[in-house]
Parts: C-alpha cells; structure tokens; sequence
C-alpha cells in the first residue's frame, strides 16, 4: 500500500486520546502504541524520515493498514496498550518475554476449606491472587516454600471429617487434617489467614500471632502444639532471614524496579517491599528493547507488568525515570485508586536497594545468557552461522578472545578467554600484564599480547596450518602428555576492537607464521566484524544467534580483564614505601608497622631502633634509612 493510501487513513483518525495497532500486509499486528492524540500521534511516523529513529523507519515502510480504539483518557490508553501488546506480541513493541499469560497463586477463600493453587487467569471471582511471577519456575518455588511454612490441605477430596485416617501430609507435618476432623473450621482459617499474609509479604504479623498461640498452647499444658508451633516459628525464620538483610530501618510499602541491559536484551529485576522486609524478588527479561533508551524500556515495562499484577504499593522506586512518567503516575493512581510515587531515590537506604536490584538484574541477565549457552541446540546453530557468514574454513569448535584493559595508560592489562563448543572453559583462561609498552597504546599493547600467546606454537604447527587450516582444534599436545591452552590452535580469533586492533593482531600472527589462523574484530558501538579480506565490516542480524554468541564471547573478555585491571589497581593504591625496599618483605613491613605505626614514625627513627625490630640487622637497618 502507497503512502497516500496511508495518510488518507491517517486522516480519518479521531483527534481524541486512544490506541493505534499498525497492520503488515498480511494483516499481522506489527505495533501497538498510545497517543493523547490519535491522528497527530500517527501522521508523525509518515513525515520526514529524518526525524525517526531506525527503528520506526523500517515500521513505517511495513505498515498497510491502521485501527485504533479510541479511550477516555490517556491513562486508559496506557492500560489498553500494555493489554494488546502481551495480546498480540508484536515485533516492534517492548514486550515482556513469552509472555501470553503470566502465572499467579490462588487462594479461593470463599471456599470453605481452602487451597493454595497456580493459575494463569485472574478472574473476579472473590479469590485473593499474588503475582504475576515471571514463570512457572518462580511461582512453583514460592508455592514450595509456602506449603512447607503452612499445613494447609494439598488435596482435592470433600472434606466430611469423617476419614478414618489422615494421608502423609498430617504425619510430615504438612497439614492438620481437616479430613479427619483433627482440626476445626477456624484453626484451619487461622492456617489460611497466615498464608496469606505471608504471600503479602506481612511475615512479621504471622510471626507475632503464631508466637501468642504458641503461648497460649504452652499455658494449656499443650506442649506437643506449642512444640510444633515452634518449629513452624524457626522455618519461617529461616526462610525471611536472608530477606531481613536486605531490609530497611523504616516501614516501606514498594515495589523496586531496576533495569539491566546487554546488546538488545533486557533484564528488570523488582523487589517487592514490604514493612521493614523485602518480602519477595522476581526478574523478567524482555524482547524487543533494540533502539530503544533506558527509559522507554522501563516505561513499557511498568505498563504492562501492572496491567495484569494484584497489588499497586503506594510507592515504586526505579533504577530510571520511566518514559511518559506523569502518564503512566495517572494510569497507576487509577488501578490502585489511591496515590502512587513513582520515585528514582539518590541516596540513602532506598537508593541502596535500587542498587541491590540493579545488581540482582545483572546477575539474572547473566544466568539467562548461561542458560542459553547451555542449549546445545542454539549453540550449534550459532557455530553454523558464524562458519557461514565469516566464511571459515570449518565450524570454530575453539574461539579465543582478547581483550585490553587501561585507565589513561596506567596498570595496562589483557585477557585471554576460550570458548569451546560454544561453552566457556575458564581454566584455559589467561591474563597479562602489559610490560613494553609505555602509556596508553592499545595496538601496540594488543600486539604484545598476541606475540606472548602464539610464540608458544612450534614452527611445526604454523606450517600444519598452512597445509591445512581446518584442523586447528584437532591439534593435539606436541608431546605425549597433556595439552596445555598454548599448545592448542584456535579456528577463530576475536580481537575486541576495530579495524586498528585487528590489524596489529593479524600483522603479528603473519610474523610468527601463522597468517593462517581466522582473526576478526568485534566493534562494541556498532557490533560490526572485521575480517582482513574485506573493506566493509560484516553486520549479523540483531536477531542471529551467532551474534549473540561471539557478544557473549567478547563480554566475558571484557569482564575477566576488568576484574584483572581492578585489583592490580587496588594493590597499587594500598602499596607504601616501605614495598619497595630490597630485603622488607611482608612479614618485616608488618614488623616495622606494628612496632612504629607510620611510615613516616619508620623515617624518623633511628637505626639502632629499626635495628632492634624483629627481623632486621644493622645493615637492613641502613638500607631502609637510605630507602626513606
């Protein structure tokens, strides 16, 4: 369909606040979004390209046909678009990952003897819901944890009261057996009542009236209850003491959020605050984050994760201001029906937990990216396309990965990472400090690097290569014994860098006799490769899975170098004068230390009282006189 076919549909637009879903031509919703005003919202995306970001160029040349439904008011069109976004899961939206229907946990207290159930639908049927959880996974845990803490019934048969005998649950002491009438209709609410304000996150309540009972039980003489009261107090402690951590001095009704980002996947963490504990955490990850800036992916988030949640606190603490903040402050007012902050804390205790969160949602990033490198399936094919499109000469069974490391020339490191079968193995790991070259100087440090690393190949093994470079990973030890990491040859070589780095690597691989050996560089900006052959970087498709892979590779460099970088500049900080005088080791600076305090009490004593220090003759004595 032409543009004007397109802008005659835009015209037709109502001016009013409402929602617009972009059809391709096959009819297949490809974006949603909201507007206060429909038509002026739209035409936007059909003006000057210019002014539009990649992204919403390549949606405006797929777009054939648009609908909308037409709101009250902007918030309502918040709502609505959060809804038909996890509806129709389009390509160009943000959207919460496989998310069709997220699972809760369901307590029908209308029934009369309840149970603790998951289900995927909330419906207004007078049962209390707790969730969303991001997966079946998190919501089972919780369910797990729950029917340990509280003896509530597991099973589905009528309860009469008149069964001869209890099941097993009674006996491990995971139910009270209302089946056999063990327990009354009001001890078997109480059990009820606890569970539910534990899931609410108020476990200190359960604690206060279980040890009342536990009291009361006792000064009735009935210790087996009181006893097994107490046990139910402990279990309860143990399971919130690590929560209790991560608590804040004052009573706190929130919901924190914190945003993690690596290429074009996202990760938010949220903890869920509740009184002076953090009652419960969960982390979704997120599709479709691209282009798009920090605030514009939390902002989707938020939108559609409480467009489906049971409960908005009175105050939401985030790692970022949120795109269309007084917007989405509206739309949650209207779902609570009460005022909620949304707030980006910048210091003290909930600037602390934003920051918890924020490293909770890295580390989530990073064991969905293990995750993923643990499916063999998604790793071959990852191989097969990074053989294909960097046209090796046969699948990169063995990848190695350099990296540099330096602040303004200082403390100048490099790693070395090695992925086989597209798996880390950190013990073929390598670091090196950088010795020749003075100041900040990445190719001429990326040179050195190399030459450490391949020097360790024999002659033998360049010609091998040159005969046939196919078998690098199939080389073996050149002795009889064990292989070590320098004595293997890589099908492919990741410099992290451009054009610059790559070429230092591949100008020392050819001095060494091994121009044969695949090297390419990996561009952080732009995530583009760069081969030796060709005068354009290579671009894998956002989506491809070899992408992702030689990212993963790359990162895990970088990582491993930083950590190095770090504490050699840690140790340079904390080094004294006294480390550099020949013969004071360690144990004799602490001797020096613990007898004169300072350095400077040490250079201002004499030598016969440095003398008399454990450890030290005259003439050590006068060496570290002349030293200070």
């Amino acid at each position: 369909m032409g543009e004007a076919d397109i802008l005659s549909q835009v015209r037709t637009l109502p001016t009013s606040p409402g929602v617009y879903l972009m059809r391709d031509a096959a009819g297949e919703v490809i974006y949603v979004g909201k507007a206060k005003q429909l038509r002026t919202r739209v035409r936007s995306y059909f003006g000057s390209s210019r002014s539009l970001e990649p992204r919403m160029r390549a949606l405006a040349a797929q777009v054939s046909t648009i609908d909308h439904v037409a709101t009250r008011s902007e918030a309502e069109a918040l709502l609505l678009e959060a809804t038909l976004i996890k509806r129709h899961q389009p390509g160009f939206n943000i959207r919460l990952k496989d998310d069709k229907r997220y699972p809760y946990l369901k307590i029908d207290v209308s029934s009369p003897w309840p149970r603790v159930t998951i289900t995927r639908r909330v419906e207004d049927d007078g049962a209390r819901y707790f969730g969303p959880y991001a997966s079946a996974g998190s919501v089972r845990r919780t369910l797990d944890v729950v029917k340990k803490l509280f003896p509530w019934r597991s099973c589905t048969k009528a309860i009469t009261g008149t069964d001869p005998r209890p099941c097993l649950d009674y006996y491990i002491k995971r139910c009270i057996a209302p089946c056999t009438g063990y327990c009354t209709a009001e001890e078997y609410r109480d059990v009820i009542g606890q569970t539910v304000l534990f899931l609410e996150g108020r476990s200190s309540e359960v604690l206060a009236q279980l040890r009342e009972e536990m009291s009361q039980a006792a000064g009735t003489l009935q210790f087996e209850r009181a006893a097994r009261i107490r046990d139910q107090i402990e279990s309860i402690d143990r399971v919130t003491g690590e929560r209790r951590q991560m608590a804040s001095t004052t009573a706190l009704d929130a919901d924190i959020f914190a945003l993690a980002r690596e290429g074009d996947e996202a990760c938010v963490q949220v903890f869920f605050a509740r009184g002076t504990v953090i009652a419960d955490t969960d982390s979704f990850t997120l599709d479709g984050a691209g282009e798009a800036d920090d605030s514009e992916v939390i902002g989707a988030f938020l939108a559609q994760y409480y467009e489906s949640a049971t409960y908005v606190p009175r105050t939401i603490l985030l790692s970022t201001v949120p795109a269309d903040r007084e917007g989405l402050g509206t739309a949650l007012r209207v779902r609570r029906g009460g005022a909620v902050e949304l707030a980006v804390p910048q210091r003290g205790e909930r600037r602390r937990l934003v920051e918890t969160a924020q490293e909770n949602a890295r580390q989530a990033l990073s064991m969905h990216h293990a995750r993923w490198l643990a499916d063999r399936d998604k790793t071959e094919q990852a191989l097969s396309l990074l053989e294909e499109e960097l046209d090796l000469p046969g699948r990169p069974q063995r990848i190695e990965c350099y990296d540099v490391s330096t602040i303004q020339g200082t403390n100048t490191v490099a790693s070395m990472v090695v992925f086989e079968n597209g798996r880390a193995h950190p013990q073929q790991y390598r670091r090196f400090r950088i010795r020749t070259v003075a100041g900040q100087d990445d190719f001429a440090s990326m040179r050195e690097v190399i030459e450490r690393r391949f020097r360790h190949l024999a002659t033998a093994d360049a010609v091998a290569l040159s005969e046939d470079p196919g078998q690098a990973a199939r080389l073996t030890a050149r002795a009889a014994g064990e292989s070590s990491p320098w004595d293997q040859v890589p099908d492919l070589v990741i410099i992290d860098g451009g054009r610059g780095q790559l070429g230092a690597a591949l100008d020392l691989l050819r001095d060494l006799g091994l121009g044969a050996i695949p090297v390419c560089g990996l561009a952080k900006r732009e995530e583009e490769i760069y081969v030796a052959d060709l005068d354009e970087p290579i671009r894998l498709p956002r989506d491809s899975e070899a992408l992702y892979l030689v990212q993963r590779v790359r990162d895990e460099a970088h990582r491993f170098a930083v950590s190095y970088h770090r504490s050699l500049r840690g140790r340079s900080q904390t080094r004294s004068a006294l480390d550099s005088i020949p013969g004071v080791g360690p144990k004799r600076k602490r001797a020096l230390l613990r007898r004169f305090g300072t350095v400077r009490a040490v250079r201002e004593a004499s030598v016969d009282e440095i003398a008399a220090t454990v450890g030290f003759t005259r003439r050590l004595a006068e060496a570290v006189k002349r030293s200070l």
